[in-house]
């Protein structure tokens, strides 16, 4: 089946003292994956975790429009219960109308923080998660409906995308109900199931933004000239994403040479066991045969590739691997 790639950027920093470097290197990922001809480029929203410096993806599009020229960017996305959709819509807008034919707006439900954080982010200190909803459907009226007061300033682009992401059915089925792209996150839920994207497009409703169903599955990638290469910049990133989410790191990443020393607990062995089923690690040949053999299963437009290795050259030689064993598209 023929499917597009494309690329999520964490913005990944070894520790809270790196951020400025890892803005830095997003941009200039970005400009690499317009160069090797990925179709979209998104960015992520975290909070409160130090080594993502991607904390507000609307101010980092804007920079990543001025350093690109074709490739389309988007959010991946922005976490709407922490916010007013009149300003979302109206931030989206702006970056539209700035880069004409590029922007995705990508929203979803989760915190991307802990909940003392999403607290801290809400302005009344009561995150509005249950009410996901009903923000999308008012997100939506201000996006595409003229006579919706107050109007949004500059006016949105009929062409402005809004994406439905998630990683559960509940997903599935507001992005089906409404009528939107679906991005279904398998890098955060490796147990997804082809049945969330069958169910998106049995009950798919025609909307004005898009008459027929479009999926994108995003899942991890680990592709380097070797397999031992691959296993290596994997097992890094499993540690320390381990011992961020246990609390047993102080912010900052362990490096691939210290990663190898460290002990293997049955508990990290299962987590890591856990998380292996939808994802790619090996050389070229390999991560080929395993990203197109998940595109077929699950019946997805759009493959997305989030590559976390630990060093920025290895991130981008992983892209580019990627991207010469599929070829041109």
């Amino acid at each position: 089946m023929n499917f597009k790639l494309s690329v999520l950027d964490q913005s990944l920093s070894p520790s809270r003292e790196h951020a400025a470097q890892a803005l830095q290197e997003t941009l200039q990922m970005a400009k690499w994956c317009e160069e090797l001809g990925y179709h979209r480029f998104w960015v992520s929203e975290h909070h409160a975790f130090p080594a993502v410096a991607g904390s507000a993806p609307e101010v980092l599009l804007a920079a990543l429009g001025a350093a690109t020229s074709r490739i389309r960017l988007g959010s991946g996305g922005i976490m709407l219960p922490h916010y007013s959709p009149y300003k979302v819509a109206e931030t989206f807008s702006l970056l539209a109308n700035l880069y004409p034919n590029r922007i995705d707006l990508g929203v979803g439900r989760a915190p991307g923080a802990d909940m003392s954080t999403a607290m801290a982010l809400a302005t009344d200190g009561r995150p509005k998660f249950e009410k996901f909803p009903q923000l999308v459907e008012k997100l939506s009226e201000y996006l595409w409906n003229d006579v919706t007061a107050p109007i949004v300033s500059p006016k949105p682009p009929k062409d402005l995308p809004l994406w439905m992401l998630g990683s559960s059915p509940d997903s599935a089925a507001l992005a089906a109900q409404r009528g939107l792209p679906y991005n279904l996150a398998a890098f955060i839920n490796p147990q997804a199931s082809p049945q969330f994207i069958e169910y998106y497009k049995n009950n798919f409703k025609a909307s004005e933004l898009l008459k027929k169903p479009y999926s994108i599955l995003t899942m991890s990638v680990f592709c380097s000239e070797s397999t031992e290469q691959a296993q290596a910049s994997q097992l890094t990133f499993d540690i320390n994403f381990y011992r961020f989410i246990t609390g047993q790191s102080t912010g900052t990443f362990l490096t691939p040479q210290e990663a190898m020393l460290y002990p293997i607990s049955a508990p990290l062995a299962e987590f890591i066991a856990g998380r292996q089923s939808l994802r790619a690690v090996g050389n070229p040949k390999q991560v080929k045969e395993i990203v197109a053999g998940i595109a077929e299963e699950f019946a997805v437009d759009e493959i997305m590739a989030v590559s976390n290795l630990y060093y920025f050259q290895d991130r981008k030689r992983s892209f580019e691997l990627l991207k010469n064993a599929f070829g041109k598209s």
